[in-house]
C-alpha cells in the first residue's frame, strides 16, 4: 500500500513538472515575439484621421471631407492603383441614409523602384489626403450626423512589406438649416 501510494505520488510530481516546463517555455516565445529586440517586424505606425472643409454642413449644400494618411519618413503605402500583387490604399465612405457621397480623389503617387521589386511601384509617402463631397439634401434632419470611413492600406518599407491593415474613422459634423452661417477650416487639407 505504501509502496503504490509512493509510485502514484512520483508519477504525478513528473506530471506536474512536466506542465510547469511546456508553460514555462510557452510564455517564453510569447514573451519573445512581442519582445522589441524580437526579429518579428512591426508596420509602421500610420496616422489615419478625418476631416471636414467646413464646421458645420448646411442643409441644401455640399461639404468637402477629407481622410488623411500621415506616414512615417522610411516607410510608405501602395497609391490606389497599385502595381500587380501589391494591396491598394482604398477608402469606403458609409454615410447614414439620405446623405450622398461623391466618389473619393485619391491623390497623385509617387513612382519608386524599391529593393524588393523589378518593377517601378506606385506609393504614398508622407502625408496622402483623399477628398470627397458629402451632398446634403434640403430636407435632411439638423443636428449631429456621423460618417465612418474604412480605410485599407498596406505599409511596407524599402526592403519588406507589412500584412494589409483596416483601420476606421468616425467623421461627425453637425448639420444646421441653409442660411445659418458656416466657417471654413482644415485650410492644409483643402486649400485657403
Amino acid at each position: 500500500m505504501i509502496r503504490k501510494l509512493f509510485t502514484t505520488h512520483v508519477t504525478l510530481s513528473l506530471v506536474v513538472a512536466s506542465l510547469l516546463v511546456a508553460v514555462t517555455t510557452t510564455a517564453h516565445r510569447a514573451t519573445a515575439s512581442t519582445n522589441p529586440a524580437s526579429p518579428v517586424v512591426q508596420g509602421a505606425n500610420i496616422g489615419v484621421n478625418g476631416f471636414f472643409a467646413a464646421d458645420k454642413a448646411q442643409r441644401g449644400r455640399t461639404v468637402q471631407a477629407a481622410v488623411v494618411l500621415d506616414i512615417p519618413r522610411g516607410f510608405h503605402v501602395n497609391a490606389n492603383k497599385a502595381a500587380k500583387f501589391s494591396i491598394p490604399t482604398a477608402v469606403k465612405i458609409d454615410a447614414p441614409k439620405g446623405l450622398r457621397v461623391s466618389p473619393v480623389a485619391y491623390p497623385r503617387a509617387v513612382v519608386r523602384r524599391l529593393g524588393f521589386s523589378k518593377e517601378a511601384l506606385s506609393l504614398y509617402e508622407g502625408r496622402a489626403v483623399m477628398r470627397f463631397n458629402i451632398i446634403v439634401p434640403a430636407n435632411y434632419q439638423t443636428g449631429l450626423t456621423e460618417l465612418r470611413a474604412k480605410v485599407t492600406y498596406q505599409s511596407c518599407n524599402d526592403e519588406v512589406c507589412f500584412p494589409p491593415t483596416t483601420r476606421e474613422v468616425k467623421l461627425g459634423i453637425n448639420v444646421v438649416g441653409a442660411n445659418e452661417s458656416v466657417k471654413r477650416i482644415n485650410g492644409q487639407y483643402f486649400g485657403r
